[in-house]
């Protein structure tokens, strides 16, 4: 028996631990966190650990699969189903137009830059400008609200040095996102209390994270962005800002002050259940330390005003002046991605909406977090020109996470051509007419690239070191299969319908294929260090060289950070209409009978978005996502941990299983977004889809599209 033991680099989710990685005979054995790394320190997630039942699940798809007319599937062989796929593909096009082919890129497509190189040339080949990721679905008000407001070229103070860290709507323990760096969060977080961090958690929930707060605001869901515009107010009143930073590198401050006087801190307390004086010490807390850092995560950007709550975050940070000046270091300037400029300076302002492709639903258009994938149900069902017949799906699950599941399974339903990119039959994969087996992870070589690279996505801390990885493919594909990687897929279907493919000015040989290393070094071939040179250290290596001081902007540098965007002053004005009463969605499920509440979402800490629900070890710990519930609330209710509720909203219902949890406070419902329903996961363990509640119609961010995802009123009744 040949034994060996090689380091790795997980792709389960962004975090993108560091591994050792045991081999058998070729075949993965064991998966452990390397605790010799500089960075991670050893940590990996049980997702991590069991990350090989991917690469060995029975129900793994070796073979292209084409669905017959009484809804089964047969395997046929890759070069038939590239054949099929063009010619369908080439006559979609000639008769409806290239706009007729839309692309969605799921959590799991985002870890090879091959991939990404690969479908945008693909779709810029066909001039389709239909590409839509789950980006705009999750946390879209990131980038949209950091090109509103401006991108600081030093980037924030990191939190490895803060004195405080203030988290809205975010578990980092769990979720490996949100204030705390994500690569071993719980270490950091330690760390980083026993030498005095002061945290902040504004959260429904006493999460995970809540738990270690030195302060926390449990408040009622949806009031983050008047909680964060009080907290402003008290601020600017208080003059315990920085005065010469807003003064000499920031524009709107009296506008925002205007904006934010009605916001009377005893008054949004008292509507969000909070205790008395509880904003003004966050505020003071916050203020008053000497470096920090605020964020949110994706419980606060899919409440009311998600767009908007990220924009009064940024705000918060300019006001405090928790960006990196001229003359201190910079941890990390980026080593296969260039992170920052270098300059302490704001950058450019670059658009963050209304630009670019314009829908033809509810007057949505480009962001700087993509097309609204809320709206791409429509855009597949409404007729007339540029109407979708085709979509390419790789690495997604729509009828797990897109918005209003029953409208999302009549546009999959009604498509000419539904092509799935899946390791496993997800609940979509049933729907598509052809459904591609890829090679993932430690089949594949990869990088730490997509860690540095998440910066460009709004204020994330990227890699807190500058420090990066490689990895070659470190195990063969399935014996006698077709899977194929999935820029290879997009790559043959180009050949199979003579299109010629180009990405930023890099043109690929269409007669012979480039290697998967090759298009690493073409995706990485500006990067700050060479790619050959991180290849020289296996196990990953920090690079000292990355760090050095912020320079100072030029004394005629016109840009500045913007305190005062107009759309989101307009917004702020509705956040505050509505402080009034119910909206007309809450009225909507609150005429239902039962108890009304608000749902929240959540993480699970054994899957990632849809990913990883039918893996066994991860399985078997918790088979669905449950509905907890306070104890108070389960006693007006008259169930016991268990039970099956039912919770509706206008749209629909969905039932769930109930688990009494304190940390949820009374009025709340707390369930995990991302689960598929009972078809996919059989009748002994059904999910809830918590999308399938979601009206993508009436209560949505008119920039992101992003519909109400989170703080979603609804009836619970028992079952």
């Amino acid at each position: 028996m040949s034994k060996k033991t090689l380091p790795g680099i997980c792709r389960f989710c962004h975090a993108m631990c560091s591994m050792k990685v045991t081999l058998e005979d070729g075949r993965i054995t064991h998966l452990i966190g390397d605790k010799d790394n500089p960075v991670y320190s050893g940590y990996s997630c049980i997702k991590g650990r069991n990350f090989h039942e991917f690469h060995y699940s029975p129900e793994r798809i070796t073979r292209p699969q084409k669905r017959l007319a009484d809804g089964s599937f047969q395997p046929l062989a890759m070069d038939m189903a590239l054949e099929e796929i063009g010619r369908k593909l080439q006559d979609i096009i000639s008769e409806h137009g290239p706009r007729s082919v839309a692309m969605y890129n799921g959590t799991f497509s985002h870890f090879c830059p091959g991939g990404v190189m690969m479908r945008h040339a693909f779709m810029d080949a066909i001039d389709s400008p239909m590409r839509f990721a789950n980006a705009t679905i999750d946390q879209p008000g990131k980038p949209i609200a950091m090109a509103l407001h401006g991108r600081w070229g030093a980037g924030p103070q990191p939190f490895e040095t803060a004195d405080v860290c203030l988290v809205v709507g975010a578990n980092p323990l769990v979720s490996m996102w949100g204030g705390v760096s994500p690569f071993n969060p719980a270490k950091r977080l330690h760390d980083a209390r026993e030498r005095g961090l002061k945290l902040i958690v504004i959260d429904p929930r006493r999460s995970e994270t809540a738990r270690k707060a030195d302060l926390h605001l449990q408040c009622l869901p949806g009031f983050d962005s008047a909680i964060l515009a009080s907290m402003i107010r008290i601020i600017i009143q208080q003059k315990v800002y920085d005065a010469d930073f807003v003064s000499a590198e920031t524009e709107g401050f009296d506008a925002l002050f205007s904006a934010v006087e009605a916001f009377d801190p005893a008054r949004v307390e008292r509507l969000a259940g909070l205790e008395s004086g509880q904003i003004e010490a966050a505020a003071k807390l916050f203020a008053g330390a000497r470096r920090g850092i605020a964020t949110g995560g994706t419980g606060s950007n899919m409440a009311p005003h998600g767009t908007l709550m990220e924009y009064l975050l940024l705000c918060l940070n300019s006001l405090c002046g928790r960006w990196i000046r001229a003359g201190e270091e910079i941890p990390n300037k980026g080593v296969l991605y260039r992170m920052y400029t270098g300059h302490a300076r704001a950058e450019k302002p670059r658009p963050g909406f209304g630009f670019g492709e314009k829908l033809r639903v509810r007057g949505l258009a480009d962001t700087a977090a993509g097309l609204p994938t809320a709206a791409l149900a429509d855009e597949i069902l409404t007729p007339g020109a540029g109407q979708v017949k085709a979509l390419f799906v790789s690495g997604g699950n729509p009828l797990a996470n897109w918005p209003n599941r029953l409208k999302t399974q009549r546009a999959l339903d009604s498509l000419e051509l539904l092509v799935c990119i899946d390791p496993q039959f997800s609940a979509t994969a049933q729907c598509a007419d052809y459904v591609i087996g890829p090679m993932f992870g430690y089949e594949l070589p990869g990088t730490s690239f997509p860690s540095e690279g998440i910066t460009f996505y709004g204020l994330s801390l990227g890699m807190p070191e500058p420090f990066a990885q490689y990895q070659p493919a470190l195990i063969e594909s399935p014996d006698g299969g077709e899977v194929i990687e999935d820029w290879r897929f997009f790559y043959r279907l180009a050949q199979q319908m003579d299109l010629s493919l180009g990405w930023f000015g890099n043109s690929f040989d269409m007669h012979t294929p480039p290697t998967t290393d090759e298009l690493l070094t073409t995706f990485l071939k500006r990067s700050p260090v060479p790619l050959d040179e991180v290849k020289q250290h296996p196990g990953g290596a920090l690079f000292p060289q990355q760090t050095g001081p912020a320079l100072a902007r030029e004394a005629d540098w016109p840009f500045r950070l913007q305190l005062a965007h107009l759309d989101m002053l307009k917004e702020l004005a509705v956040a505050l209409s509505e402080l009034d009463g119910p909206s007309e969605l809450a009225r909507s499920a609150w005429a239902l009978d039962g108890l009304n509440l608000l749902m929240v979402s959540r993480r699970q800490h054994e899957v990632y978005n849809s990913v990883g629900h039918r893996l066994p070890a991860l399985f078997k710990k918790r088979p669905y996502n449950p509905v907890y519930l306070n104890p108070s609330d389960a006693a007006t209710l008259g169930v016991a941990n268990g039970d099956t509720v039912r919770i509706a909203t206008a749209l629909a219902e969905v039932l769930g299983h109930c688990e009494l949890a304190d940390d949820v406070r009374p009025g709340v419902i707390s369930v995990a977004h991302g689960f598929p329903n009972q078809r996919e996961m059989g009748p002994d363990s059904p999910g809830t889809s918590t999308a399938a509640l979601l009206d993508d119609e009436i209560d949505y961010d008119p920039i992101s599209g992003l519909p109400l995802m989170s703080a979603v009123p609804v009836s619970v009744r028992s079952l």
